[in-house]
């Protein structure tokens, strides 16, 4: 069985009496954190379903439906197409009290984390609810270890398979889920699920809410205007996700034409109805990677750690203060910011680095 992120960071943060009495109350007492499935169901059924335009840019597409206090869907899987320049394009607009709700991720959420830290007036936490928060093969991430460390956010944590299967609720339009793992170990001590006895087996089951974040963000390999996403190689819980939003904000490496969409219509994993904007953006997941375009940029990985890590170690934030205001606030869009801190020649490389793995755009 997977386990969850608390686990992970046992060295540096043990659950207290004090944690586990508050999440009993979680409990006792609970709310969904983000759209409730009414309120999402009711979003989809308001879009208009007729094939539209829904070409923009992503500072647009952020500035309409980012807002204080929602609930942001993150997808990808840990290094893998996730939505880093829908979330360079979040942090440089600012948005405070957000919860986080994503399967596994790194770089996107500690960025976000990141400039909680160095601009705290512009950007804040307040819950998250995960399975893995970090860099896999690297490591996990320094700032979340500080953040959990020093009680700066609310975590509600799931296995892999838990959070995944929760979007997967979501975006099914019910309440909640139940599943084989988290009951009988200390999963049930930190999340908000619940056991219950099957009504037709008679088994402990337990239950884990629907995750229906007020606004998903994810990276798609090719789309049409409308909405109609491909993606080649893992699926990264990023279908689910779109459906479970009430809005979903999804960048793109290339837009294609519908006609190749209907060509091959098995090969659309996002449906449009579900797509409220499509952003066209190379290397729209830089550093991570993108199944048959690019691969992973491992350099910039370690070096956006270490200058976390510094600052978990040390409790100095210039550093990262000065990485946010090199690279996000002294440039105007994410075309700006690749072409001031990674060179062209690296990104040559790492498209030849990906092998070119077979996907189909036409």
């Amino acid at each position: 069985m997977e386990t969850g992120i608390n686990s992970r960071i046992v060295e540096t943060t043990q659950v207290s009496k004090d944690v586990l009495d508050k999440q009993a109350a979680r409990k006792k007492n609970f709310e969904y954190w983000g759209s409730t499935p009414k309120q999402a169901r009711a979003a989809a059924v308001a879009k208009k379903k007729g094939l539209i335009d829904k070409r923009t840019t992503i500072k647009e597409a952020v500035d309409k439906y980012v807002k204080d206090g929602i609930n942001l869907g993150v997808g990808g899987f840990v290094n893998t197409r996730v939505p880093t320049a829908i979330t360079w394009n979040i942090v440089k607009k600012g948005v405070k009290d957000l919860t986080l709700s994503f399967q596994s991720n790194s770089i996107c959420i500690e960025w976000i984390a990141g400039a909680m830290i160095a601009f705290p007036d512009m950007v804040s936490l307040k819950r998250v609810e995960l399975s893995w928060w970090g860099y896999e093969i690297i490591g996990i991430a320094p700032i979340l270890r500080y953040l959990a460390s020093n009680g700066m956010i609310e975590l509600d944590d799931y296995t892999n398979y838990g959070m995944s299967v929760r979007f997967k609720a979501g975006s099914m339009g019910i309440p909640f889920i139940p599943t084989r793992d988290h009951g009988g170990s200390d999963m049930e001590l930190v999340n908000r699920g619940a056991m219950m006895k099957c009504p037709f087996s008679g088994d402990n089951t337990y239950l884990v809410p629907a995750c229906n974040p007020d606004v998903g963000i994810v990276h798609a390999t090719a789309s049409d205007m409308y909405g109609n996403g491909r993606i080649f190689g893992a699926l990264c819980t990023c279908p689910e996700i779109a459906q479970a939003a009430s809005h979903t904000i999804m960048s793109t490496e290339v837009v294609i034409p519908n006609e190749s969409i209907r060509q091959y219509p098995n090969l659309t994993e996002i449906p449009y109805p579900v797509v409220d904007a499509v952003c066209e953006q190379q290397f729209g997941s830089w550093p991570g990677a993108v199944y048959g375009m690019y691969w992973f940029d491992m350099e910039h990985f370690h070096y956006f750690r270490g200058l976390g890590d510094e600052f978990r170690k040390t409790g100095n934030a210039d550093k990262l203060k000065k990485y946010y205001e090199d690279y996000f606030f002294a440039c105007d869009t994410w075309d700006d910011f690749l072409a001031k801190i990674v060179p062209h020649k690296k990104l040559v490389q790492l498209r030849k680095m990906d092998g070119q793995q077979p996907i189909i755009l036409t």
